[in-house]
């Protein structure tokens, strides 16, 4: 559990140093006392993980809270339960009393579920706008992103853009953020440890190869911490490549070879199962991964599981949902 009270209370040091007021902001470190103004810049690059801000304005409003969490989505209904639904369930079970409200940052996605389905997901923004017509004054949004890329910015954008509309907002961590600096916690190890609750059992000829989806943000870095990680932690023959990123499957192909592996275990590190999951890993297709990787003579198995079906999991999410909710309720 991150000590996010320590944090909050940096972020104040940080307000204090600036010599003016400053929105409540998650912080790893203090400004130099010997800043005493600080410039729209500046105050923008200080604030890292759980953002807060409080609306001098409306704070004399009376306090009725909301919870929006946002998801890429998926137009997998099976997946979707085991997954979204499943994990802000988690999420609700914490918080029985307050509005939870689900929403996708995938437009595409939203539109096909409505065709297909009949069911209306709303935009994070939209959710926002409802909620302050239903005259909800506080909300913790809430990320079901894997790491801080360019859905995760999608999500802070929001936070920007809607925040001085209510009297308070803040918004939560993607499931990996933090990497142990700066006292900080460990969440891609913590990560880690959860998504080894699935791992099958392994012998001497055997890898198991992580897909994630990959971002053409700088982001994209986190992959190669992971699998840095991976292998401090002594997980032996357990790769990570992206479907839209580096490292790629051609990447691994190598380590394969020369680690004498014969049989792969292909499992996605996304939060649903869905097309990439389904197609571009485990398809029947010549392109697919495991089509690839049985051309090259190797047994290949498919984890078809998104990782909110994993409850080790889903449990750090709903922390990450924690995070974002206490720093709504501190005052």
């Amino acid at each position: 559990m991150k000590n996010w009270q320590k944090m909050l209370v940096a972020s104040l040091a940080c307000s204090a140093a600036f010599g003016m007021a400053q929105p409540n902001v998650e912080a790893a470190y203090q400004l130099n006392p010997e800043v005493k103004t600080a410039t729209p810049a500046l105050t923008a690059a200080s604030q890292i993980g759980v953002l807060s801000y409080e609306n001098p304005e409306l704070k004399n409003l009376a306090d009725k809270d909301a919870i929006v969490v946002m998801s890429f989505g998926t137009t997998f209904k099976d997946t979707r339960e085991k997954t979204i639904d499943a994990t802000v369930a988690a999420i609700q079970a914490k918080h029985p009393g307050v509005k939870v409200v689900t929403a996708f940052t995938s437009h595409i996605i939203i539109d096909r579920v409505k065709a297909n389905e009949g069911i209306t997901y709303p935009t994070p923004e939209q959710a926002l706008d409802q909620l302050k017509a239903e005259g909800y004054t506080r909300v913790a949004l809430v990320s079901l992103d894997v790491i801080p890329g360019m859905e995760y910015s999608y999500n802070t954008g929001v936070f920007h853009h809607y925040k001085k509309k209510f009297k308070k907002m803040t918004c939560g961590t993607s499931l990996m953020y933090w990497q142990g600096q700066e006292e900080q916690a460990d969440d891609v190890a913590e990560t880690i440890k959860a998504l080894a609750t699935q791992f099958p059992k392994q012998g001497k000829e055997d890898a198991i190869l992580i897909m994630a989806h990959g971002t053409p943000q700088i982001s994209n870095a986190y992959y190669s911490v992971i699998q840095a990680k991976l292998d401090e932690m002594g997980y032996k023959n357990v790769f990570v490549y992206t479907v839209e990123g580096w490292p790629s499957l051609e990447t691994v192909l190598p380590k394969l070879k020369k680690n004498g592996i014969k049989h792969v275990t292909l499992m996605p590190m996304m939060m649903v199962a869905g097309d990439h999951a389904n197609n571009d890993m485990a398809g029947d297709e010549e392109d697919s991964h495991k089509s690839i990787l049985e051309s090259k003579g190797y047994k290949v198995d498919a984890y078809i599981h998104g990782i909110g079906e994993n409850k080790a999991v889903r449990d750090l999410y709903v922390q990450r949902a924690e995070d974002a909710w206490n720093a709504l309720e501190a005052k």
